[in-house]
């Protein structure tokens, strides 16, 4: 009984470890998207909006950003299979969007992007 607890225990603890460099490699990944993009407490738009609690949220609706009529008109709520299909190629998901990134194609970046963006509520404030 006492292996199959300390068991349990090490894949909890790698598990948790494993999170934690999935959200690592985002904030990394991230780097990409400065120029245009903020997150975290205080982030502000800039060439594009802030990314504060994009996990649920309708596309084309941040307070301050002027969005494309085809970003306000998609339809789109921000999860993770959505961010997904649409990081592959913006472009193609959102056709007629202001966002001019060619998209990361290599999927472990993107669900490691996903990590990151998605522990930020609203507030910009980590869950």
């Amino acid at each position: 009984m006492k292996i199959l607890t300390l068991g349990a225990l090490i894949v909890v603890a790698s598990s948790a470890t494993a999170m934690a460099q999935d959200v690592a490699a985002g904030k990394t990944s991230f780097n990409k998207c400065l120029a245009c993009h903020a997150i975290g407490e205080g982030a502000k738009n800039k060439v594009g909006p802030e990314l504060n609690g994009l996990d649920g949220r309708h596309s084309g609706k941040v307070d301050g950003y002027n969005y494309s009529d085809a970003n306000k008109n998609s339809g789109i709520t921000w999860n993770k299979e959505t961010f997904l299909e649409y990081i592959k190629d913006p472009k193609a998901k959102i056709p007629g969007t202001k966002m001019v990134f060619a998209g990361i194609k290599n999927e472990n970046e993107a669900n490691n992007l996903w990590a990151f963006l998605s522990q930020f509520d609203k507030d910009g404030k980590t869950k």
